[in-house]
């Protein structure tokens, strides 16, 4: 069943995803700061918005992705922001990565105003996003999740309903704590092999099929070995994740030594002028403690 839906947050993984909603037949208006990417949504069929106000007048569901709590809360909460404007029994759906605690306290001022509230952060990066196939996983109220389920379903091929609200963000935290010590940990044995002098592509062959073999290694490997570090997700935004993961963390008193040091590799790379590169690059990190690249052979 198509929808009017409305679309807060066109960047690297927002833009896909409407367009993916537009190729699912549904009616979408969009609001980015981003002149270019409305345009080219407005050219692909959606229609334009002045604020999120008038998103939301005009859409049942509304779907946010932006950068981080704070842009969450100024797009839903501010006074020409999603809530001055949604109907009673719209749904707002924030698809960001924010905290647990913004995430439950938006969903308890959406509730006062009859609107549903879902989070429903992603996994899988700007392929994933563009061929339509992200994890999706939500946290909200079963019948509000219900409601949305088709929608979320023409964005992502896995997409589960972890629990009430914030259990979607908290599960993504999760999820980016895996991921980028996952890169890091692939990271110091790729810079360990380049200097002992082995073919880096032969010895990920002769690993990919085992124990060590992962969806990570296999999407990031070939890109660092082509020295191609274009963002899919930067790496500031997934400093910004792990600062998430650090500060619920020691709100619940988990110590994550791990994530921690992670954490000051970001800042790191942050310095290096990294920021803006895809988070594989946090093989940077280790090349330049170790004074070696990691190139594949035809680099």
């Amino acid at each position: 069943m198509t929808k009017r839906i409305g679309f807060i947050g066109l960047g690297i993984m927002g833009k896909p995803m409407a367009l993916n909603l537009l190729k699912a037949g549904h009616t979408l208006t969009v609001n980015d700061l981003n002149q270019d990417t409305v345009q080219l949504l407005m050219e692909a069929g959606a229609k334009v918005a002045r604020s999120a106000r008038e998103v939301a007048e005009n859409s049942e569901i509304i779907i946010t992705m932006l950068p981080a709590s704070k842009h969450v809360q100024a797009v839903v909460l501010g006074d020409n922001g999603i809530l001055s404007g949604a109907k009673e029994g719209a749904i707002i759906i924030d698809m960001s990565s924010i905290t647990p605690a913004a995430s439950i306290e938006l969903a308890k001022e959406a509730a006062k105003s009859g609107v549903g509230f879902l989070d429903a952060p992603v996994s899988g990066g700007e392929p994933k996003a563009i061929d339509g196939t992200l994890s999706i996983m939500v946290g909200g109220k079963e019948d509000v999740f219900e409601a949305a389920k088709s929608v979320l379903f023409d964005l992502g091929s896995a997409v589960t309903l972890v629990g009430d609200s914030g259990c979607g963000v908290t599960a993504k935290l999760a999820n980016q704590i895996i991921v980028n010590l996952n890169i890091a940990a692939m990271s110091e044995a790729l810079v360990l092999a380049a200097k002992a002098g082995i073919d880096i592509e032969k010895m990920y062959q002769a690993i990919r099929g085992g124990l060590a073999g992962s969806t990570v290694l296999d999407a990031k490997v070939p890109l660092i070995l082509e020295r191609n570090f274009a963002p899919g997700g930067t790496i500031a935004i997934n400093m910004k994740d792990i600062t998430n993961v650090m500060d619920t963390a020691h709100e619940i008193g988990v110590p994550l030594p791990l994530s921690s040091h992670l954490l000051e590799i970001f800042h790191a790379l942050k310095v290096d002028g990294k920021l803006m590169d895809d988070h594989g690059g946090i093989v940077q990190y280790y090349e330049k403690l170790a004074n070696v690249e990691v190139r594949g052979s035809n680099q």
